[in-house]
């Protein structure tokens, strides 16, 4: 089934004649596919998670959507220090151990992140809080393929779906085995916010993001 989506998707791109810098937005969606059937051999029985129909309108409306940022052109990105200071003293009561922030660019667009590293004494319990701006570009659709799709899937280890935190759309999924999950946010069709934990419950990790002003962050510029 994987195989045959991804080929159809691959069938898609050349159909719609994508360009290098949109062929690559398209490859966050494909590794994104790959994960959701990452375990698809041992998990024969189950439902797809991510249906071909499903794939074919993300890769569409991806498309669409990174076209008209190029042709908007690049548009300048917060500064990482602004980002910084959104990030929590601490994560649900985790204190933070560290933070740190970059400016980084490629293909003439740039990105800004911040992250923060939170933990407990003996560091059983643990989440990264990262802010992400791409300033719009196509690549950053990438990164939030999951925002034009619909996932949901469960078994008896954990599950990953497609949901919204507030008017944002999100992504999550959590092992129970591991006690380890994540969720991502994407806020004003530009910043990526990602909360990921291990050892802790999937709603320490939400909390932890909501310690984020993300109303804040939609209004940066």
């Amino acid at each position: 089934m994987l195989t045959d989506l991804l080929l159809h998707c691959s069938k898609l791109l050349k159909k719609m004649s994508v360009k290098p810098l949109l062929y690559l937005t398209a490859l966050a969606l494909a590794a994104l596919l790959t994960a959701c059937g990452s375990k698809e051999k041992e998990e024969a029985k189950d439902e797809e998670s991510v249906s071909m129909t499903g794939a074919a309108s993300a890769m569409r409306e991806m498309a669409n959507q990174a076209e008209e940022m190029q042709k908007n052109g690049p548009v300048a990105t917060v500064d990482f220090r602004a980002l910084k200071e959104l990030l929590p003293a601490d994560a649900d009561g985790l204190p933070r151990k560290e933070a740190s922030g970059e400016k980084n660019g490629a293909a003439g667009f740039t990105y800004s992140t911040a992250k923060g590293d939170y933990a407990n004494a003996d560091q059983s319990e643990t989440i990264e809080l990262t802010i992400m701006d791409g300033g719009g570009s196509p690549m950053m659709m990438g990164l939030a393929a999951w925002s034009m799709m619909e996932v949901d899937k469960e078994t008896d280890s954990g599950y990953e779906k497609t949901t919204k935190m507030g008017d944002n759309k999100a992504y999550e999924k959590y092992d129970n085995t591991d006690k380890a999950g994540e969720v991502n946010v994407l806020v004003n069709k530009r910043f990526v916010v990602s909360a990921k934990g291990r050892g802790v419950s999937m709603d320490k990790i939400k909390n932890a993001l909501n310690d984020i002003d993300l109303d804040k962050l939609a209004s940066l510029k």
